[in-house]
């Protein structure tokens, strides 16, 4: 029995990045020699077990044969013939194709270490196109090593194409797209996660939404990069920057101006009304890839109120109030906390204003907290009742929220 340390532990520890998980593959064993050393079975598809200490899966060496469409559609063999070379040779990025054993030699048939020397992801051989998930995989894997230099190899991303154009993602599920997406989302420049799905022509097909904002104008005044779909590659990336690893945030960032899309053409660049136009392809997007309530919920609030948040400043009391209402945020703050980052992000994410102060934010904490402060003690004591009492509480908030200071 060999067992070797594989997968994304050993790319982190070769990019000097801290280590989260370590997957393990042993090879010459069988199931029963697995449970006879002690290892717990998990494995529904294939033999994983977990280590009966350290809780760390370990996999037996197996190889995989395509039967079918889609992520699905394979059978996998397990037994202790099947060498380690075998097992890497069916994953996806040579980068994630390197094995480590326990006396700390390394096995890297297909040049990962090279590959990160030179900030390249690289597909490990034509196998890739058999499983459409992985071209989220390396869109999610760009998104979060950008910033260390990491570019898709050319032949990959031509790969990524003619997976697209062999109609391979269109047997995607929602659930696997969201989970992929959700992880993009979270990584530091999910910009590169859109790009790479437009550039391989996944994006048309998985977030026609998004897409469709690729070359709709705004107004240089306001936008000097102009095309709404790159102030959305730019919002994205404020949003990485504001709140790190939060994807909920950063939903909210990809989908505030899809309204934008559908602006009449004899009125562009002006876009009056896109909030309310964005509503509906908010809500297929949410429900198209079956995103969480709460993901559907604030993206909606967002797309709907971004530009009441922007003029803060010039509401009205009673217009702030409703605007908390609508959130739920005198009873859940961290909701005002992400659609005020959300809103952050997109006053940074275009030309110019990467820094750009927000003292929006501020006052509308200060006025969530003034509404919050208004209890029914008061009006109870008074002798109203039912209806009444809601509706004195109303008038109290807004004359709480009018006597916030504005910065």
């Amino acid at each position: 029995m060999d067992i070797y340390l594989v997968g994304g532990a050993v790319r982190d520890q070769l990019l000097g990045r801290p280590v989260v998980d370590r997957d393990w593959v042993v090879v010459g064993a069988t199931p029963e020699a697995m449970l006879a050393a002690g290892y717990k079975a998990v494995g529904k598809d294939f033999p994983v077990f977990l280590h009966g200490e350290t809780k760390e899966e370990y996999a037996l060496a197996r190889t995989e044969r395509k039967t079918g469409r889609g992520y699905h559609g394979f059978a996998f063999h397990a037994d202790p013939s099947v060498t380690v070379e075998q097992d890497l040779e069916r994953r996806d990025l040579t980068i994630n194709a390197i094995a480590q054993h326990e006396d700390g030699t390394l096995v890297d048939p297909f040049g990962g270490v090279g590959d990160i020397e030179t900030r390249t992801l690289r597909h490990v051989s034509d196998a890739f196109a058999e499983d459409p998930v992985r071209l989220l995989r390396v869109a999610r894997f760009a998104a979060r090593y950008a910033p260390l230099g990491f570019t898709v190899a050319e032949d990959t991303m031509a790969l990524m194409r003619r997976m697209v154009d062999d109609g391979e993602i269109d047997h995607l599920v929602p659930e696997r797209v969201w989970a992929e997406t959700r992880k993009a989302l979270a990584e530091p420049a999910p910009s590169v996660f859109v790009r790479m799905l437009r550039e391989s022509g996944a994006l048309h097909v998985l977030f026609p939404e998004v897409d469709a904002l690729y070359g709709v104008p705004q107004r240089p005044e306001y936008h000097p990069e102009v095309d709404t779909g790159i102030h959305i590659e730019m919002v994205l990336d404020a949003a990485a920057a504001l709140a790190p690893g939060d994807a909920l945030v950063g939903f909210c960032a990809l989908t505030h101006d899809l309204g934008k899309a559908l602006t009449p053409a004899d009125v562009l660049p002006r876009h009056i009304m896109h909030e309310q136009r964005g509503i509906e392809p908010v809500r297929e997007i949410s429900a198209r890839l079956k995103v969480p309530a709460e993901y559907a919920f604030m993206a909606e609030m967002v797309c709907k109120h971004h530009l009441n948040a922007h003029m803060a400043l010039e509401l009205k009391p009673t217009t702030i109030l409703r605007l908390l209402e609508a959130l739920g945020a005198l009873r859940r703050p961290e909701r005002l906390e992400t659609f005020l980052l959300a809103c952050m992000a997109d006053k940074r994410g275009r030309g110019g204003n990467t820094d750009a102060p927000y003292p929006q934010a501020d006052f509308l904490r200060a006025c969530r907290q003034a509404a919050s402060d208004v209890t029914s003690q008061p009006f109870v004591e008074k002798g109203l009742q039912g209806p009444a009492i809601g509706e004195a509480m109303k008038k109290a908030q807004a004359s709480a929220i009018a006597s916030v200071l504005k910065p």
